[in-house]
């Protein structure tokens, strides 16, 4: 098998366990929160010994990364909470599709952190966005948990697109593993103080379900994917990416019984058109 091929199909197996990743808010009993501390613990033991297996040196170049870093860990851990929990209160075709608003919410940031202006099509594909999300919000009752769940994927989609763009503005020096070493034990450690449920006090079950979404679902997929990167082009990344939504919305209706709404399925179609579409846009225009 070429590199390429192998690349394509670690990529795809990425997508699908970040898919799957959402299932886990339904299936741990647990708050967003205490997720969130247990699988970054997890997902940072694994990385770290990944990292060890490939002879990586753990130590930051300069001083000054060890800040930058912090900011990150801080910003992944607080994406992870609201990500989670959007989820469970929406549901989690509703609360991933609000996520994947971060393709649009990046182009809208970007100028804030790199040369460039908001373009007639970035504003088209906002309205786009918008229109979707729309779609989703229960017209019975607009103040209702699902509205609320939507609200928080939303804001969890902006906190990964900072993420993401003070990654590439200040970090990307590093890998992939090497970079969510770091962001998941500081948000780990940033978050373990407001936990509600101690390490003493989980199921059998939670444990299982807490080791197999650190360490399968978080920390592997982040490896494969930034591995696939050396011989796929950005655009086919971005792309295949965008996969998600669907990946998660089917395994929730295979393995949840969870179903959609036609009016959810509409709003789903526009959001991640749009995500695909600027996704695109965006690695085109720098390969």
């Amino acid at each position: 098998m070429r590199p390429e091929q192998s690349s394509l199909i670690n990529l795809h197996l990425a997508v699908l366990l970040f898919g799957g990743t959402a299932l886990f808010s339904k299936l741990i009993s647990l708050s967003a929160l205490d997720i969130t501390v247990y699988r970054t613990a997890i997902a940072f033991i694994t990385l770290a010994c990944i990292l060890k297996f490939k002879g990586s040196v753990f130590k930051l170049r300069e001083t000054k990364d060890y800040a930058i870093v912090v900011l990150l860990g801080v910003c992944v851990g607080l994406h992870w909470v609201t990500y989670f929990a959007a989820m469970q209160m929406a549901g989690i075709a509703v609360g991933v599709i609000a996520f994947f608003t971060y393709p649009v919410i990046t182009v809208l940031l970007e100028p804030l952190f790199f040369k460039g202006n908001i373009k007639r099509k970035d504003i088209f594909t906002a309205a786009v966005v918008m229109c979707g999300i729309y779609l989703l919000v229960p017209g019975s009752d607009p103040g209702n948990q699902i509205t609320l769940g939507i609200a928080t994927g939303v804001f969890s989609g902006a906190l990964f697109a900072l993420r993401n763009l003070l990654q590439k503005k200040l970090f990307s020096s590093y890998g992939g593993p090497h970079t969510m070493f770091y962001q998941t034990l500081i948000a780990s450690l940033m978050l373990c103080a407001f936990v509600e449920v101690p390490p003493s006090d989980l199921s059998t079950e939670n444990l299982f379900l807490i080791v197999l979404a650190g360490c399968i679902f978080t920390a592997i997929p982040h490896a494969l994917f930034a591995s696939s990167l050396r011989y796929l082009s950005a655009t086919t990344a971005g792309l295949i990416s965008c996969l998600q939504p669907l990946y998660a919305t089917v395994l929730a209706y295979m393995l949840l019984a969870e179903t959609i709404t036609l009016s959810t399925l509409a709003g789903g179609i526009l959001v991640v058109s749009a995500a695909c579409y600027e996704t695109w846009s965006i690695t085109r225009n720098k390969l």
